[in-house]
Protein backbone atom coordinates (compact mmCIF):
# COMPACT_ATOMS: atom_id res chain seq x y z
CA UNK A 1 0.00 0.00 0.00
CA UNK A 2 1.24 3.46 -0.89
CA UNK A 3 2.17 5.31 2.31
CA UNK A 4 -0.18 8.19 1.45
CA UNK A 5 -3.20 5.98 0.72
CA UNK A 6 -6.32 6.14 2.87
CA UNK A 7 -9.05 3.68 1.83
CA UNK A 8 -12.61 4.93 1.46
CA UNK A 9 -13.81 2.28 3.93
CA UNK A 10 -11.39 2.09 6.86
CA UNK A 11 -11.86 -1.33 8.45
CA UNK A 12 -10.23 -2.06 11.81
CA UNK A 13 -6.50 -2.52 11.31
CA UNK A 14 -6.48 -1.33 7.68
CA UNK A 15 -3.28 0.60 8.39
CA UNK A 16 -1.39 -2.63 9.15
CA UNK A 17 -0.97 -3.03 5.39
CA UNK A 18 1.31 0.02 5.51
CA UNK A 19 3.95 -1.86 7.51
CA UNK A 20 7.06 -2.77 5.53
CA UNK A 21 8.85 -6.15 5.44
CA UNK A 22 12.49 -6.68 6.37
CA UNK A 23 14.72 -6.54 3.29
CA UNK A 24 18.07 -6.50 5.12
CA UNK A 25 18.29 -9.98 6.61
CA UNK A 26 18.17 -11.80 9.97
CA UNK A 27 20.04 -9.17 11.98
CA UNK A 28 16.95 -6.99 11.78
CA UNK A 29 13.35 -7.32 12.98
CA UNK A 30 11.06 -9.13 10.55
CA UNK A 31 9.13 -5.97 9.68
CA UNK A 32 9.07 -2.20 10.19
CA UNK A 33 5.77 -1.12 11.78
CA UNK A 34 6.82 2.55 11.93
CA UNK A 35 5.90 3.12 8.28
CA UNK A 36 2.24 3.28 9.32
CA UNK A 37 3.01 6.33 11.51
CA UNK A 38 3.81 8.31 8.34
CA UNK A 39 0.15 8.10 7.32
CA UNK A 40 -1.66 10.62 9.50
CA UNK A 41 -5.01 8.82 9.27
CA UNK A 42 -3.32 5.49 9.90
CA UNK A 43 -1.63 6.81 13.03
CA UNK A 44 -4.86 8.39 14.27
CA UNK A 45 -6.88 5.22 13.70
CA UNK A 46 -4.17 3.10 15.35
CA UNK A 47 -4.29 5.25 18.48
CA UNK A 48 -8.10 5.19 18.58
CA UNK A 49 -8.13 1.39 18.24
CA UNK A 50 -5.58 0.98 21.03
CA UNK A 51 -7.49 3.25 23.39
CA UNK A 52 -10.96 1.81 22.71
CA UNK A 53 -10.74 -0.94 25.41
CA UNK A 54 -9.64 1.65 27.97
CA UNK A 55 -12.61 3.99 27.58
CA UNK A 56 -13.85 4.82 31.08
CA UNK A 57 -10.57 3.77 32.72
CA UNK A 58 -8.68 6.27 34.87
CA UNK A 59 -5.21 6.72 33.36
CA UNK A 60 -2.84 9.11 35.12
CA UNK A 61 0.26 8.54 33.02
CA UNK A 62 1.41 6.82 29.84
CA UNK A 63 4.75 4.97 29.92
CA UNK A 64 6.56 4.10 26.69
CA UNK A 65 9.33 1.54 26.26
CA UNK A 66 12.65 2.48 24.65
CA UNK A 67 12.81 3.12 21.81
CA UNK A 68 9.89 2.66 19.39
CA UNK A 69 7.40 2.69 22.25
CA UNK A 70 8.33 6.34 22.69
CA UNK A 71 6.66 7.27 19.39
CA UNK A 72 3.38 5.48 19.98
CA UNK A 73 3.36 6.14 23.72
CA UNK A 74 3.85 9.89 23.42
CA UNK A 75 1.19 10.07 20.70
CA UNK A 76 -1.25 8.22 22.99
CA UNK A 77 -0.34 10.47 25.92
CA UNK A 78 -1.03 13.55 23.80
CA UNK A 79 -4.35 12.09 22.66
CA UNK A 80 -5.34 11.48 26.29
CA UNK A 81 -3.99 14.80 27.54
CA UNK A 82 -1.69 12.96 29.97
CA UNK A 83 2.00 13.00 30.75
CA UNK A 84 4.55 10.60 29.28
CA UNK A 85 7.17 8.56 31.16
CA UNK A 86 10.13 7.08 29.25
CA UNK A 87 11.25 3.61 30.30
CA UNK A 88 14.84 3.66 29.11
CA UNK A 89 17.51 1.16 28.17
CA UNK A 90 20.00 0.92 31.02
CA UNK A 91 22.75 3.52 31.11
CA UNK A 92 20.93 6.45 29.51
CA UNK A 93 19.39 8.27 32.47
CA UNK A 94 21.58 10.64 34.51
CA UNK A 95 19.26 10.57 37.54
CA UNK A 96 18.51 8.00 40.24
CA UNK A 97 16.77 4.98 38.74
CA UNK A 98 15.34 1.54 39.38
CA UNK A 99 16.67 -1.15 37.03
CA UNK A 100 15.27 -4.46 35.79
CA UNK A 101 17.06 -7.22 33.84
CA UNK A 102 15.29 -8.98 30.97
CA UNK A 103 15.81 -11.05 27.84
CA UNK A 104 14.67 -9.35 24.62
CA UNK A 105 13.04 -10.90 21.54
CA UNK A 106 16.44 -11.78 20.05
CA UNK A 107 17.54 -13.66 23.18
CA UNK A 108 19.99 -11.01 24.35
CA UNK A 109 20.31 -10.22 28.05
CA UNK A 110 19.61 -6.54 28.71
CA UNK A 111 18.42 -4.16 31.41
CA UNK A 112 15.99 -1.24 31.44
CA UNK A 113 15.48 1.51 33.96
CA UNK A 114 13.02 4.15 35.07
CA UNK A 115 13.50 7.28 37.14
CA UNK A 116 12.47 7.09 40.79
CA UNK A 117 10.86 10.52 41.19
CA UNK A 118 7.63 10.06 39.20
CA UNK A 119 5.88 6.79 40.00
CA UNK A 120 4.30 6.31 43.40
CA UNK A 121 1.59 4.25 45.06
CA UNK A 122 -1.76 4.50 43.30
CA UNK A 123 -0.61 6.15 40.08
CA UNK A 124 -2.42 4.42 37.21
CA UNK A 125 -0.18 3.74 34.23
CA UNK A 126 -0.83 2.57 30.68
CA UNK A 127 2.32 0.90 29.29
CA UNK A 128 2.90 1.19 25.55
CA UNK A 129 5.35 -0.49 23.21
CA UNK A 130 5.37 -0.85 19.46
CA UNK A 131 5.39 -4.66 19.52
CA UNK A 132 5.18 -7.57 21.97
CA UNK A 133 6.95 -10.60 20.53
CA UNK A 134 8.35 -12.77 23.33
CA UNK A 135 7.01 -10.49 26.06
CA UNK A 136 10.30 -10.19 27.94
CA UNK A 137 10.63 -6.45 27.47
CA UNK A 138 7.04 -5.74 28.48
CA UNK A 139 7.29 -7.97 31.55
CA UNK A 140 10.33 -6.00 32.72
CA UNK A 141 8.50 -2.71 32.19
CA UNK A 142 5.53 -3.98 34.20
CA UNK A 143 7.84 -4.98 37.07
CA UNK A 144 9.48 -1.55 37.10
CA UNK A 145 6.10 0.17 37.34
CA UNK A 146 4.66 -2.14 39.99
CA UNK A 147 7.81 -2.18 42.13
CA UNK A 148 7.23 1.50 42.83
CA UNK A 149 3.64 0.90 43.90
CA UNK A 150 2.00 2.21 40.74
CA UNK A 151 -0.88 0.35 39.10
CA UNK A 152 -0.64 -1.03 35.55
CA UNK A 153 -3.99 -0.12 33.99
CA UNK A 154 -3.08 -2.10 30.91
CA UNK A 155 -0.74 -2.79 28.03
CA UNK A 156 -1.03 -1.46 24.47
CA UNK A 157 0.99 -2.35 21.35
CA UNK A 158 0.48 -2.51 17.61
CA UNK A 159 0.70 -6.30 17.94
CA UNK A 160 0.82 -8.78 20.80
CA UNK A 161 1.96 -12.09 19.34
CA UNK A 162 0.61 -15.40 20.64
CA UNK A 163 3.92 -16.31 22.25
CA UNK A 164 4.34 -17.62 25.80
CA UNK A 165 5.03 -14.07 26.96
CA UNK A 166 2.13 -12.73 24.96
CA UNK A 167 -0.22 -15.19 26.65
CA UNK A 168 1.20 -14.24 30.06
CA UNK A 169 0.33 -10.59 29.45
CA UNK A 170 -3.13 -11.33 28.03
CA UNK A 171 -4.03 -13.50 31.02
CA UNK A 172 -2.96 -10.98 33.66
CA UNK A 173 -3.55 -7.49 32.29
CA UNK A 174 -6.09 -5.55 30.33
CA UNK A 175 -4.58 -5.14 26.89
CA UNK A 176 -5.14 -3.82 23.41
CA UNK A 177 -3.53 -4.27 20.05
CA UNK A 178 -4.44 -3.50 16.46
CA UNK A 179 -4.49 -6.96 14.89
CA UNK A 180 -7.93 -8.37 14.01
CA UNK A 181 -8.36 -12.00 15.06
CA UNK A 182 -8.49 -13.31 11.48
CA UNK A 183 -5.04 -11.81 10.80
CA UNK A 184 -3.40 -12.99 14.03
CA UNK A 185 -2.04 -16.25 12.51
CA UNK A 186 -0.14 -14.24 9.86
CA UNK A 187 1.48 -12.15 12.58
CA UNK A 188 2.36 -15.18 14.69
CA UNK A 189 3.97 -16.78 11.62
CA UNK A 190 5.71 -13.47 10.85
CA UNK A 191 4.56 -13.55 7.25
CA UNK A 192 1.92 -11.06 6.12
CA UNK A 193 -0.07 -11.31 2.91
CA UNK A 194 0.32 -7.54 2.55
CA UNK A 195 4.06 -8.03 2.00
CA UNK A 196 3.29 -9.30 -1.52
CA UNK A 197 2.50 -5.74 -2.56
CA UNK A 198 6.03 -4.69 -1.59
CA UNK A 199 7.49 -7.57 -3.59
CA UNK A 200 5.51 -6.45 -6.64
CA UNK A 201 6.87 -2.92 -6.30
CA UNK A 202 10.46 -4.18 -6.00
CA UNK A 203 10.10 -6.29 -9.14
CA UNK A 204 9.12 -3.28 -11.29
Amino acid sequence: MDVWTVPEKRQKGWYLDLMAPNVKGPKYAWLDPSRLYCNKQGLQDCIEDLLEPFQGETIDLVAGIDAMGFILGSAIATSLGKGFLAIRKSGHLCVKTHSQDYTDYSGREKAMEVRTDVLKAGVRVLIVDQWVETGGTMKAAIKLVEQQGAVVVGVAAVCIENSEGGHWIRERYKHSHCVPSHLQPQFDQQSLQSFKAFQSIESL
